[in-house]
């Protein structure tokens, strides 16, 4: 199994309610076990349409034995049952699912970027990662290569999660080395 990080985020109708629908639907998943959840919080938006309401973020670690584009798929598929209509970019969302990582894979595709390519600039993303897998982070923040740039979103903690002993990640294909 690989250990993947989804981010979670929703800004219409009843966001928390949102949040969990999803992370019932990953719970559901073949081949696939949640094995952390974060302490969701309330960002601003960031790009998009103007008069957005306020974000709820949170992100959920998960292992499974799905491809990254069996996992795209199915992300996809929940976001679609969960009603979420796909129309500008950065628009509001009953519900985003996002993989922010994959085990060690990188992944720079059209269809597919992991590490997620913004996920070092939100905070939204990473307040919630360093929660749930500190050393991750920290492993990922050596290993880049040019200055992260963090996007200073406010930021409200809305639950504690419970902390957990994280089992030793898989070593598949390692970021930063090319041949």
């Amino acid at each position: 199994m690989v250990t993947c990080y989804i981010g979670i985020g929703s800004n219409l109708g009843e966001r928390r309610f949102n949040l969990q629908m999803a992370i019932k639907e990953l719970k559901k998943m073949f081949a696939t076990r949640v094995t952390g959840i974060s302490s969701l919080i309330e960002t601003a938006p960031v790009g998009g349409p103007a008069g957005q309401g306020m974000y709820l973020n949170g992100v959920v670690e998960i292992e499974t034995e799905m491809s990254p584009y069996q996992l795209l798929k199915e992300l996809q598929r929940i976001e679609s049952f969960l009603g979420r209509v796909r129309t500008v970019q950065d628009a509001p969302r009953v519900i985003d699912l996002d993989i922010l990582l994959y085990g060690d894979y990188c992944i720079n595709e059209e269809a597919l970027c992991i590490p997620h390519p913004r996920m070092f600039e939100r905070d939204f993303v990473l307040v919630p990662l360093k929660e749930i897998a500190p050393r991750v982070l920290e492993k990922l923040l050596k290993e880049r290569p040019v200055e992260i740039k963090k996007v200073k979103t406010p930021v409200k903690i809305r639950k504690k999660a419970k902390k957990k002993e994280k089992k030793q990640r898989p070593q598949l294909k390692k970021r930063g080395k090319k041949k």
